[in-house]
């Protein structure tokens, strides 16, 4: 069988086929995801991943943004110069969870990342913090595969809720919030990333703890014994004899 041959945007010229593209990228990813958080229930017992969300932009940022910019608004000067217009978001309950996860989403052989901004080590000036992911997946068509773009931010559950709030502000104020506003902004930035740090100490300290005393039980295994237990107790019901 030939292999599909691996497209980009060039020849699609409509509206509708390149928001299909921007979707089924996002349930290319949806899917990754999702099979990631079993795995790490199944395998691991631990699941980094709090929760995920997902959006398509808007047609009126798109043009907001490209206007911003200073570029027409073309299908292909939003697909050029829009990375973000399918975006995913990945929720970690601490931040050494956030770097798992971006290192196994970038070894996957499908994923090709773009580029990387790594506003947790290096935070903008308003305090915000993020890991930031450009990447391509492919979107498997009829006629040949297109590698389409997904902005990918990773962050903790007290990022999250900080970013949101800075969101709400800015949007109120127009982006043109009161100097005062923002320090106090920044000032919870800071209490935020405090708040992160003690809550991944706190969690190390745990599981080091629980680990010395033997407490740490495969949970795992444990529900395997059950369901088998529970499969040869209905057969014997119902067959009248069990494996």
């Amino acid at each position: 069988m030939a292999e599909k041959e691996v497209q980009n945007y060039e020849g699609v010229d409509s509206w509708e086929t390149i928001m299909l593209l921007y979707r089924s990228a996002l349930k290319e990813m949806g899917t990754k995801l999702g099979i990631l958080n079993e795995e790490f229930q199944h395998v691991h017992l631990y699941n980094p991943i709090e929760h995920i969300k997902s959006r398509i932009k808007t047609p009126e940022s798109i043009v907001k943004k490209l206007r911003k910019r200073g570029y027409d608004s073309t299908i292909e000067n939003m697909v050029k110069y829009v990375n973000d217009i399918a975006g995913v978001r990945i929720i970690c309950s601490f931040s050494s969870d956030i770097y798992r996860v971006a290192d196994i989403l970038a070894n996957q052989n499908d994923i090709n990342v773009l580029s990387i901004k790594d506003y947790i080590k290096n935070p903008k000036e308003s305090g915000y913090k993020s890991y930031h992911m450009i990447v391509t997946v492919p979107v498997y068509l009829s006629d040949g595969v297109v590698d389409t773009k997904v902005e990918i931010q990773i962050r903790t559950v007290a990022m999250d809720f900080w970013a949101s709030l800075e969101h709400k502000i800015n949007y109120k104020f127009v982006g043109d919030a009161p100097e005062h506003i923002k320090r106090e902004l920044f000032e919870c930035a800071e209490m935020v990333s405090d708040l992160d740090a003690k809550m991944m100490s706190l969690n190390e300290e745990i599981q080091s703890v629980a680990g010395q005393s033997g407490e740490i039980l495969d949970f795992g295994k444990r529900a395997e014994a059950k369901h088998e237990t529970e499969r040869m107790v209905l057969k014997e019901r119902y067959y009248g004899e069990a494996e």
